[in-house]
């Protein structure tokens, strides 16, 4: 049986909060304490942790250093894993520069883009190049992970060429669904069904806000 998705997506936040408590010079923490720290239930912290292996001590808790160990090799951050970016635009360059994912063990390495002006020059030490040249590098590489910041419209030939050449993890932020290979990850981070959901949200509450402004 594997790890539930939703465990997994509150991996790093657990990280991130033991991290904290190792710079305040925290030696031990308990399940209760993580879980009011991060709006959880004490059980599901319990839980989760215990995929990483992990189990706390009566009335001590987790030995915070351990526990951190724990969840990075669960996470598979002690080994480091290569991408290739294709679309170097705003959206590109912007994870290009973005350097908490080599913290995270994923660092890009090379970069894609039709666009003349950008091909032969780095961003954040990410060298950019010409679409003609990924079938070269991804043969001699071997990179995992393909990350497609492209307009939708080229997406899924974007991603056919990926998984041609050997990517079998795709990070995919254009707003398509993409059709995959079975085998091959599929991770969509659409940005603007986000930006949808928070401006629904939004105008649910300027609704309310009226709502009761007129009846005063």
């Amino acid at each position: 049986m594997g790890v539930p998705e939703p465990t997994i997506r509150r991996m790093p936040t657990y990280l991130n909060l033991l991290k904290e408590l190792l710079e305040m010079e925290e030696s031990n923490v308990s399940a209760p304490q993580i879980a009011r720290r991060l709006n959880l239930d004490p059980t599901q912290v319990v839980k989760d942790l215990s995929y990483a292996g992990a189990s706390g001590r009566p009335r001590i808790g987790y030995a915070v250093g351990d526990l951190l160990t724990s969840l990075k090799n669960f996470m598979g951050y002690n080994r480091q894993r290569e991408a290739f970016l294709v679309g170097a635009g705003s959206l590109g360059q912007a994870l290009i520069q973005y350097d908490g994912f080599v913290e995270h063990s994923m660092r890009i390495v090379a970069a894609f883009d039709i666009n003349k002006e950008k091909i032969g020059t780095e961003m954040n030490g990410v060298p950019i190049f010409s679409m003609d040249k990924y079938r070269d590098l991804a043969d001699r590489l071997h990179i995992p992970i393909g990350i497609i910041t492209t307009p939708a419209s080229v997406a899924q030939e974007i991603a056919d060429m990926m998984v041609c050449w050997g990517i079998k993890a795709i990070w995919n932020f254009a707003p398509v669904a993409l059709r995959l290979p079975e085998g091959v990850i599929l991770q969509d981070t659409h940005i603007y069904a986000n930006l949808a959901v928070i401006l629904n949200k939004l105008m649910d509450v300027e609704k309310q806000t009226t709502e009761i402004v007129n009846q005063q």
